[in-house]
Parts: structure tokens; C-alpha cells; sequence
């Protein structure tokens, strides 16, 4: 496993609403969900996207950006449109808002623009808006998406509030067949959807991280070193067996010293010292996700026989001990 597939694994689409009708200018659509992550690619026509405190970003066909959250943004027809902004949110999937006069991959290109937006539906853990093929058209696909636990929170941490991708690449392909499939209404549509949003934010974010003379974090580019990406791939494969820096260099093929220094120089800390950070974030999510398991069991499955020399890693990593740590996480009861 790779870094950045263990840190994508909890970035998932799923339950994606899907619908194309018409929106004439002047519109604006606010997204106020704040999501973790939220991809916004157009697919013909134009608009403006507007994070919340940052400047406008012009988003043309065949272009993505990607807006990490919490912060939220607005899609507007034109910077400084008259338009009065229109909330897009878990309420848009609401009969009196318009939400079920649509089905995925509906597409109306003479429909009005009653309802929420000119009938866009939003719902579950990914959307879709769109405009028909009136003048001046545009066809924007949403994907908002939830981050689970503290692995993917790592990758958060790694981009940045707005990140764009232009035209071009590997995500065209994605875009097509996005594309084709939101214009139909076909058995299995729900999960070719996710599976594709999936696909288009995995190629955004790889060729983000590819940009030349871009900011990509220490990881990504060590994942490439033949010895560095080696022994990264063998402590993310194996996370809990009894790593030595003289084991892991064996491993990979170099002298142990050939090996700390280099890991050290392009990961921008000792090689134990990442597999500890590593195995405290694989401990944060067991914790939270598995709560028959004890935290000797916790301990067992990231590589520490003795839970008291894991808990004390765990709070040196994490500020709080691990039965804290799991408590803080616990939703609040019902009132």
C-alpha cells in the first residue's frame, strides 16, 4: 500500500445525486455545507467560483477545482451578479424545495428554474448540479465528500483551501464518461456515479501534487525515491511488525545509515519516528471505530505487545491517552 492510497481509502463517494435542467442568468448557487473536501468541475459553458474569504476562481470547461473545507463557497454566473444566492444544502433533497421532482441522471433541458436552483438536487455524500442546453449554458457537476477518521485527515492537511486542475490529463477521460452518464437514467447509475467522482478527484488531486514547481508534501515526493518509496511502502504494508531502521534498510537493500539519511532528508523525519505518527493515526481511527476492541487490543494491532509503553506513545503523539482520546469522540447523547 502506498501513502497516498492509505490516505485517500476514507475519501469515498457514496449516494451521489445526479440531475441536468436549465438555470438562466443571473444565478448563483451557495454551497453551504462546509465539506471536508467538495470537487466542482465544469463540463460546457463557464461560471465563478467563490470561496469564502478568497478570491474568485473562473472555472471554464473541462476544468476542476477542489475547495477543502470548513469554509464554504458560491457558483455564480458572473463576479458581482445580481443574482439573489440560492442555499444549497441537505434541504435541496426536500420535496417543498424541489429535491424529488428529480431523478438521477434526469436531465431537462427546457425545465424552468423553480424550486432550489433551477431544480438541482442535492443529497447523501456527493451532488450534482446542472444547467440544459439553453444559450449560455453550463453543466456543473458537485462532489462533496465526507472524510473519515484520522487517516484522511492527513491528506487534508496537504492541500491547500482552493486547488485547481486545468483541462488536460488523465481526469479528461473521467469527465467524458461523467458526462454521458449524468444525461441517462440507467440501472447501476447510483454506483457508476460515486465510482466516477472517485476516479475524478484521485486524478485532481495526482496531477495537483504533479504540478511542476508545486508545494506537494514531503510523502508524495519520497514515494518516487527507489529506496525512501520502498520503505515507505513496507511501513504503510506492514505497520505493525517489529520495524529496526537495520530491518528496514535490509528490506529495501541499502546500510542502515544510507537509509536514515536519506528517509530523513526527504520525508523530513527519522524513518521510526514517522512509523510511530503513523501507527498513533491507524490507533486514533480503531479506537473510534471499534468500540468492543480494548486498548490492549488497539496496542496488539499497531505492533506495541505492551499497552502501557502504547498509551504513552499514543498521548506523546496525540496529547491525550488513548481511553481519553476515545472519549472525546463519542457523539454526545440525545437529549
Amino acid at each position: 500500500m502506498d501513502v497516498f492510497s492509505d490516505l485517500i481509502r476514507g475519501v469515498r463517494a457514496h449516494g451521489s445525486l445526479f440531475a441536468s435542467s436549465t438555470l438562466s442568468p443571473p444565478w448563483a448557487l451557495h454551497f453551504v455545507d462546509g465539506a471536508p473536501l467538495t470537487l466542482c468541475t465544469v463540463i460546457d459553458g463557464a461560471g465563478w467560483l467563490v470561496p469564502e474569504g478568497r478570491p474568485p476562481e473562473l472555472l471554464r470547461a473541462r476544468e476542476t477545482i477542489v475547495v477543502r473545507g470548513p469554509g464554504t463557497f458560491t457558483f455564480v454566473d458572473e463576479v458581482g451578479t445580481t443574482a439573489e444566492p440560492i442555499e444549497c444544502g441537505e434541504d435541496c433533497a426536500t420535496p417543498e424545495q424541489g429535491g424529488t421532482r428529480h431523478r438521477l441522471g434526469w436531465h431537462d433541458p427546457g425545465g424552468d428554474a423553480g424550486g432550489c436552483g433551477g431544480g438541482q438536487v442535492y443529497g447523501g455524500d456527493a451532488q450534482g448540479y446542472g444547467r440544459g442546453n439553453g444559450p449560455g449554458a453550463t453543466t456543473l457537476i458537485v462532489g462533496a465528500y465526507p472524510v473519515r477518521g484520522e487517516i484522511s485527515r492527513r491528506l487534508l492537511e496537504a492541500l491547500p483551501v482552493v486547488l485547481r486542475a486545468d483541462d488536460g490529463g488523465a481526469s479528461d477521460a473521467v469527465l467524458d464518461h461523467l458526462a454521458a452518464e449524468v444525461a441517462v437514467d440507467t440501472p447501476g447509475q447510483q454506483v457508476v456515479l460515486d465510482r466516477l467522482l472517485d476516479w475524478m478527484l484521485v486524478c485532481t488531486l495526482r496531477e495537483w501534487f504533479d504540478r511542476p514547481g508545486g508545494e506537494r508534501p514531503a510523502w508524495w515526493a519520497a514515494q518516487r525515491d527507489p529506496v525512501v518509496g520502498d520503505a515507505l511502502r513496507l511501513l504503510h504494508a506492514e505497520p505493525a511488525a517489529p520495524w529496526t531502521v537495520a530491518a528496514l534498510a535490509g528490506r529495501t537493500g541499502v546500510s542502515r545509515s544510507t537509509l536514515a539519511k536519506r528517509f530523513a532528508d526527504l520525508v523530513g523525519e527519522p524513518p521510526l519516528t514517522y512509523l510511530t505518527r503513523w501507527r498513533m493515526t491507524l490507533a486514533a481511527d480503531l479506537l473510534v471505530e471499534q468500540d468492543d476492541a480494548t486498548v490492549a487490543d488497539v496496542a496488539r494491532a499497531v505492533g506495541y505487545s505492551d499497552p502501557f509503553g502504547f498509551s504513552a506513545a499514543f498521548k506523546r503523539v496525540r496529547g491525550a491517552n488513548p481511553s481519553e482520546f476515545r472519549g472525546s469522540r463519542r457523539p454526545s447523547p440525545a437529549r
